[in-house]
């Protein structure tokens, strides 16, 4: 009876392990499988006799689990008898009855719930915290989460100082990767595919937003003054919205961050404006009621690009250019964050971001379960403005025989109208590429189309580049060179050494060189109360026989302008000298594009072959020569542009040479109102003289001796050794010349050839001319008022009487330029009379030699007083 009543219990404990699955197991196990499990479990001793104690000490054993799974392994679920566990048996399939409580319990109140569930929880976390808590736990690092995954927990910091664990409870909680801030230098440890995706992760973009904070915050000078915080408080006083960031702070105070504004500027730049928007807050806390954003723009990027050089390399990234704005488009508004109305329901719907690249389309209302239609609410919808401009090489960068390239640059914000058509511009923005489909449909495979979208935009007015910006620039000068120019202009023969320096590679022409670097330098303009504006630019007109070197010098002028522009009169129709006017493919509106003189604005403007210009082309410069500016009257267009250029224009006289027996009026086919638009008229005679015809062509001939490209200095040696040897007798104090390479007796030599034939090298005197025209704006002070009046009543009285040009009183404003350039070249604040005295010679010569010649030296006795030097 006992064995029958235990074979039973053993029955029911088997029956009861058939239903303890391990959660793992995805099908029903064998037979045997459970014999095999559940036996170390079992009730019964080894002698058949109960042993409860023993009992409990096995279940509450966990079982291995590997050994576990290998057993479970080993069972075939697939076999022929598969099915056998699915056959009913009747001994097996019932309850025990004897473990089964029927009786009622009684039901918990919602109080006693409540305390329960509290002990519960309160429970589990003391359970948790010790997990946590104990680093020598081993167990706590494979606890499993809900998804049946290990929980990775983070270690204490300090756990090897010797802080008790409950100084540090913080750090001790969980901590998600995502959310964990890191410190600056972790930040370029990129743990990412692209500079993009890490900077647009959000632990990293918390990162960098405190960073840039403290950089906006904290950063200052030499001096110890906060650099932004100045900046800011000025952003407020003037309701700006735009705050100036010199990158090369960023890059000195935070390298990394610089780096990652370079590489990834739309992501940098949208946690930046964030950051200044914060920083402006402090200082005016509801400044976001005057601008909902403050926009960051970086200035002194340290690479100048040219427009040509842009490659695909450059996408997405910073980039700075220069160029001309050629043209302009009106100011539109471009939505930014779009609203919908959804015309069922009437709910609104949004704000969504519009995006540059495609329009912004919705089509399921996520209140009424509606697909429209839908329409923009234009009342809460965003804008912002946009406006386009053309941005092209500057003409005296552009390589020979090129076309100059153009980009087109998007304006936003508070950057639109910054600039206009004919100014110099230097554009810090984004290179981004577009779906151009007009390209494609010409192309026929997929092409972008790349515009720059601007950061920011400076003038380059004179010396635009601040004080505080490296000089990237080629006219830009140093501290130390403008030492060098001040000590130059003390010297008593400046003057004379310019006028020498200029077009060294020409013999001869000394009046003309004169001209043209009184037209370098220029006068001062002024502006008689706000109303007249006199010009102080110097026109110059160069006329004479073919062959002497009229256009040579003319490309001279361009090398050494600041800002030149060159073009022939038979290339040069009206319109491409003053504006012309054309249809914006886009926006169908009619925009102007600046012709060459609003190109050479603040510059040079050079016309070549000035005599084979149609007549009607020629009048269309007339007021661009005196009133320096174009007016344009075209397509509903009415509008004036600038054109403060000099005109250095060269021509040849009808029938080729210039006939001395006539006056000017019948040499060359130019009116009355265009030659008194001339301050100098050069003219230009070519003399047979058998001596200074000899001079000439020795000068010519060492010229291109001298200038060869492949000169074999060895052969130079042997030519010049007779005046190697003169050399070093002469220089005896030079006992080094002797231990010279033949190299660099060669170098000292063509040096000194130089010297003789340039007084001032050509890249000083480029920066020069430049410091002159910037910084020097000389004044009239205690001039000799009856000496010009005298000059201007003397040549007047001479041009009616001798027939030629008419003098007006635009050749008294001459003199007084002509007598300012005089001055700048001294670097002098005021024009003295010795100033004065050149520019009423330079005057005079230039009216006498437009003379016949049988007047001509009658008037130069006549005028004699005013041309004879006076030093």
């Amino acid at each position: 009876m006992a064995d029958n009543r235990r074979r039973r219990r053993e029955n029911d404990e088997d029956s009861d392990s058939d239903n303890e699955i391990p959660p793992s197991s995805p099908q029903p196990l064998g037979r045997a499988a459970y014999d095999t499990v559940s036996s170390p479990i079992g009730a019964p001793g080894s002698d058949g006799i109960e042993n409860p104690e023993g009992e409990d000490e096995e279940i509450h054993e966990n079982p291995d689990l590997d050994e576990l799974e290998e057993q479970m392994n080993e069972v075939d679920l697939m076999g022929d008898d598969m099915y056998g566990d699915y056959e009913a048996d009747p001994e097996r399939d019932r309850y025990d009855e004897t473990h089964v409580d029927d009786t009622e319990q009684q039901e918990l109140s919602h109080a006693d719930r409540r305390r329960i569930d509290a002990q519960l929880n309160q429970r589990d976390r003391l359970l948790k915290d010790g997990v946590y808590m104990d680093d020598d736990d081993e167990a706590g690092a494979t606890q499993l989460d809900e998804m049946g995954l290990p929980i990775q927990r983070r270690r204490r910091r300090r756990q090897y100082e010797g802080v008790d664990a409950d100084d540090d409870l913080l750090d001790d909680m969980e901590v998600d990767p995502l959310t964990e801030e890191l410190t600056l230098e972790s930040l370029s440890n990129v743990k990412a595919n692209s500079y993009a995706e890490w900077i647009t992760q959000p632990n990293v973009s918390r990162t960098i937003a405190r960073e840039l904070k403290s950089f906006l915050l904290e950063y200052t000078d030499e001096t110890g003054r906060s650099v932004y915080g100045a900046r800011i408080r000025a952003l407020g006083e003037t309701n700006s919205e735009s705050l100036e960031v010199n990158y090369r702070h960023l890059a000195e105070s935070k390298a990394i961050l610089a780096l990652f504004l370079a590489k990834c500027p739309s992501e940098m730049l949208k946690i930046f404006d964030l950051v200044a928007m914060e920083a402006t807050e402090l200082h005016y806390p509801d400044y976001a009621r005057i601008h909902s954003e403050i926009h960051v723009r970086i200035s002194d990027f340290p690479t100048i690009h040219n427009l040509r050089e842009l490659r695909e390399a450059n996408l997405n990234t910073l980039v700075r250019v220069t160029g001309v704005v050629t043209r302009r488009t009106g100011v539109f508004p471009q939505l930014k964050y779009v609203k919908f109305n959804c015309l069922k329901c009437g709910s609104i719907l949004g704000p969504f971001f519009q995006d540059s690249n495609e329009e912004i389309r919705i089509s399921f209302c996520t209140n009424c379960r509606s697909k429209g239609p839908f329409t923009v609410n234009g009342e809460k919808t965003v804008y912002r403005n946009y406006q386009r401009i053309t941005l092209q090489e500057a003409p005296g960068t552009v390589p020979a025989g090129r076309l100059p390239r153009h980009r087109e640059v998007i304006l936003l914000a508070d950057l639109v109208d910054i600039s206009k058509p004919g100014e110099e511009v230097e554009v810090t923005g984004i290179y981004k590429n577009n779906y151009d489909g007009n390209l494609n449909a010409k192309n026929g495979f997929p092409v972008f189309a790349t515009i720059l979208e601007a950061n920011s935009i400076k003038r380059r007015e004179g010396n635009a580049l601040n004080d505080d910006e490296e000089g990237l620039d080629v006219f830009s000068w140093t501290e130390e060179e403008e030492r060098e120019f001040r000590k130059m202009s003390r010297d008593r023969t400046i003057i004379d050494k310019i006028i020498s320096s200029m077009a060294p590679s020409i013999f001869g022409h000394r009046d003309i060189k004169t001209a043209i670097a009184c037209s370098l330098f220029g006068g001062v303009p002024k502006n008689v109360n706000g109303k007249h504006a006199i010009r102080g630019d110097i026109n110059i007109l160069l006329l004479g026989d073919p062959g002497t070197a009229k256009s040579q010098i003319l490309k001279y002028a361009e090398k050494t302008a600041h800002r030149a522009v060159f073009t022939t009169g038979q290339g040069a129709s009206a319109v491409g000298l003053t504006a012309s006017v054309r249809k914006d493919p886009i926006t169908k509106e009619w925009t102007l594009e600046g012709g060459a003189l609003v190109l050479a604005d603040k510059g040079i403007c050079l016309i070549d072959e000035f005599d084979k210009m149609n007549d009607q082309d020629r009048t269309s410069i007339h007021e661009a020569m005196e009133q320096q500016s174009i007016s344009i009257s075209k397509a509903g267009i009415v509008t004036s542009l600038q054109a403060r250029c000099s005109i250095l224009a060269a021509a040849n006289p009808n029938g080729g040479r210039y006939n001395s027996t006539l006056p000017l009026a019948q040499n060359v086919n130019l009116t009355e109102p265009i030659l008194s638009r001339f301050d100098v008229l050069c003219v230009v005679r070519d003399f047979v003289d058998e001596e200074s015809d000899e001079r000439l062509a020795a000068f010519v001939v060492d010229s291109h001796v001298r200038s060869h490209p492949e000169n074999d200095p060895d052969e130079l040696d042997r030519q010049h050794g007779d005046d190697a040897d003169a050399m070093k007798n002469d220089d005896h104090d030079d006992e080094g010349y002797e231990y010279l390479t033949a190299r660099q007796r060669r170098l000292q030599r063509q040096r000194k050839k130089e010297e003789e034939v340039s007084p001032i090298p050509q890249e000083l005197l480029i920066k020069y001319i430049h410091y002159a025209r910037t910084k020097i704006m000389p004044k009239l002070h205690q001039m000799d008022m009856n000496k010009v009046s005298r000059v201007y009543a003397d040549l007047r009285r001479e041009s009616i009487s001798t027939g030629s040009f008419p003098i007006t009183v635009r050749h008294l404003e001459s003199i007084l330029r002509i007598a300012e350039s005089f001055a700048k070249m001294r670097l002098s604040e005021f024009v003295s009379s010795w100033d004065l005295d050149r520019a009423i010679k330079v005057v005079v010569d230039s009216f006498v030699d437009a003379q016949k010649i049988s007047v001509r030296r009658q008037l130069q006795r006549s005028f004699a007083i005013y041309t004879l030097d006076h030093h």
